[in-house]
């Protein structure tokens, strides 16, 4: 069988390395955009869609079209950012969440990835992972992006920077939600 042809629907070089890795089986580019829509929905999902309905209108029209929208969500924050994890951070994750959760004792985190895969002909699938964890007082390792460094896992005892690209390609919020992915797709 071929491999699927997909357009990932990002300009993240980083996303598109652990896309890759995630799906090693498909033919995987990055969307080439000069803007991207505001993602301005209420959930994941509402993100990703808008993501990849954008790609399906723009990008080419024999290819699967792959977005996502993740984000990670603090216990001791009410579940915030959530959905606005990346206007929340700007660019200063560590920094920005060390900060926030400075003294407190709850260091609850979930990472959330929800998938949203559109097909030539617009059938949507879809795909949702979380990984639970806890948020390192300092950060350690060099692996990774965005929340990584001060990410531990549920089960381990290093940040996700520290596991490396190998456990995240199989472990990681959004390997989990490729993996409901592929049962939508029936692969």
């Amino acid at each position: 069988m071929a491999p699927l042809r997909v357009t990932l629907c990002s300009s993240n070089r980083g996303k598109l390395t652990e896309v890759r890795d995630t799906f090693p089986d498909w033919e995987i580019e990055l969307l080439v955009a000069s803007t991207y829509p505001e993602e301005d929905g209420e959930t994941y999902l509402d993100n990703a869609r808008i993501k990849a309905r954008h790609g399906r209108s723009s990008g080419p029209s024999d290819r699967w079209m792959l977005a996502d929208d993740s984000g990670i969500e603090l216990a001791a924050l009410g579940g915030n950012p959530g959905v606005h994890t990346a206007r929340w951070a700007e660019g200063e994750h560590v920094e920005k969440t060390l900060a926030a959760l400075e003294g407190d004792e709850d260091r609850r985190a979930r990472y959330v990835a929800e998938l949203v895969l559109l097909s030539p002909d617009r059938q949507e699938l879809t795909g949702r992972g979380t990984l639970g964890g806890t948020i390192a007082l300092e950060p350690s390792g060099q692996g990774g992006f965005g929340f990584d460094p001060v990410f531990v896992p549920d089960g381990e005892r290093q940040t996700v920077a520290q596991l490396g690209e190998r456990w995240k390609a199989q472990h990681s919020h959004r390997a989990l939600a490729a993996q409901a992915l592929r049962a939508a797709l029936g692969s």
